[in-house]
């Protein structure tokens, strides 16, 4: 009965491995085949960005918004951050025009390019967002792109605090764009929060502007808000 018990124990030591790589061996199948399947995906979402019709472009935005809510989306898939930044320059980098009129300028379709880069993160995503802010013109689009830049959180060297003061200190002091500085000064709170504060100069400059310049009082005491946030770091 020993015997019959020990060479049961025998048997179950080599066979726990075998099972154990039979298990890893189709974890990587698994893996294989859905990155497979994504690849595909991607392709397929790329086409659709790339062709002429704000539609397509619409639905390519709509898949990305599905796999980021699905937990399909990574900050690590450059291709999925380069469609993104593609979008994120339609009408502006990416122009088409037909008898000299501009026929591709789609300002929703580079707000939620941005909205969709700011939630991937990354320093890929933080890069094209600044290239945003330092091309564009609709203050919706800059207000998206501001916003991600904040949720972001990287300022490695001041370069998000330099672009955000820049695009303010840019703005027209008469006719500025309350509802751009309101998204500006959460980006700023909330860059200060994951950096311990805030020192560039320029971005202090910015909030000063903000808070004494033709804003309406809900922004100009938001930019008072955010100062003396500031102080306390």
């Amino acid at each position: 009965m020993k015997n019959k018990f020990f060479i049961i124990i025998i048997l179950v030591s080599f066979l726990i491995p075998i099972t154990n790589a039979f298990s890893q061996d189709q974890a990587k199948e698994t893996t294989v085949e859905e990155l497979f399947l994504q690849s595909i995906e991607l392709t397929v979402i790329g086409e659709m960005a790339t062709d002429t019709s704000r539609e397509s472009k619409l639905d390519a935005l709509a898949a990305i918004e599905d796999m980021i809510d699905n937990g399909r989306a990574s900050q690590n898939s450059q291709d999925l951050v380069s469609i993104l930044e593609y979008l994120s320059m339609e009408g502006n980098g990416n122009q088409m025009r037909e008898a000299g009129l501009l026929i591709n300028n789609f300002p929703e379709v580079r707000r939620r390019s941005c909205e969709s880069l700011g939630i991937l993160g990354g320093e890929s995503a933080k890069a094209s967002l600044i290239n945003v802010l330092l091309t564009e013109e609709e203050p919706m689009v800059l207000a998206e792109a501001a916003y991600g830049l904040g949720t972001i959180g990287i300022n490695k060297d001041n370069q998000v605090t330099q672009a955000l003061a820049y695009s303010i200190l840019g703005q027209n002091i008469m006719t500025p764009d309350n509802n751009y500085a309101f998204a500006v000064l959460l980006a700023f709170e909330k860059i200060a929060e994951a950096n311990n504060g805030i020192e560039d100069p320029g971005a202090i400059r910015a909030l000063v502007r903000i808070q004494h310049g033709n804003y309406i009082k809900t922004v100009q005491r938001k930019a008072k808000s955010v100062i003396e946030k500031l102080r306390t770091y």
